[in-house]
């Protein structure tokens, strides 16, 4: 397996950066997600060192995104970021993004096997994925499709209905975004982007609501197929 962007979360209290740590790896098992909270001595408050120690243990290869609560932390790891000779520097991604929306789209992201810009632009995408999907369409809008058993090519959609007893929660959320990832095409869930994490979860899918799972693609019609299927199983919890 190709060595995953790693994510650091600095935040001013070391046990919201180990949370974060602790709830991104119930979705992101295979990444390195590195926790730089509180000062040297355990207080409230940014570190320079853990910050700079945190990027290093994170960097398997593949580069690091560093995500942050506060302002001050911010610009902790944005000092940092300047300190890093210039082949680190190049691997590294200082994000101004929600703390948690951000960080766990990120680590999902860098878990499907996204580069390191596009671990980036996931987390920066956290930022507006509750008003609308990536390319701009309002939260719920369903883009046109054909209906199910149409011809092999153009507009493909199937109609699945969510079984899990508590909806389309965080952790079947990443598995679907993780399996949408795999494939090239672009697919929409009532209009979101089935790649965005935030974008799923904001759709509200409770137990019993019906996902309309939907491509333009003339190739997406196996990524449709696929993701209806993974939502009819119930994710392992039915």
């Amino acid at each position: 397996m190709s060595e995953r962007v790693g994510i650091v979360f600095v935040s001013h209290s070391e046990q919201i950066a180990a949370g974060m740590v602790q709830l991104a790896g119930q979705m992101a098992g295979s990444v390195r997600l590195v926790a730089a909270g509180g000062t040297d001595d355990g207080g409230i408050g940014t570190s320079f060192t853990k910050v700079m120690s945190g990027v290093s243990e994170a960097d398997g290869g593949a580069g690091v995104v560093v995500v942050s609560d506060l302002g001050s932390a911010l610009l902790t790891a944005e000092t940092v970021l300047d300190m890093l000779d210039d082949d680190q520097r190049a691997r590294v991604r200082v994000v101004d993004v929600p703390f948690v929306e951000g960080g766990v789209a990120a680590a999902v992201a860098a878990e499907s096997g996204a580069d390191l810009d596009a671990v980036a632009a996931a987390a920066r995408g956290a930022v507006d994925a509750w008003a609308g999907d990536a390319t701009g369409g309002a939260a719920g809008e369903v883009a046109p499709a054909a209906e199910e058993g149409s011809a092999a090519s153009g507009p493909y959609e199937r109609e699945v209905v969510v079984r899990n007893p508590e909806g389309l929660h965080a952790r079947p959320a990443a598995e679907f975004v993780k399996l949408a990832n795999t494939f090239p095409v672009k697919v929409t869930v009532n209009g979101k982007d089935a790649k965005s994490l935030l974008g799923i979860m904001s759709l509200g899918l409770t137990a019993g609501s019906t996902a309309r799972i939907a491509t333009e693609d003339a190739d997406g019609r196996a990524a449709v197929d696929a993701l209806a299927d993974l939502v009819d199983t119930g994710f392992g919890e039915v």
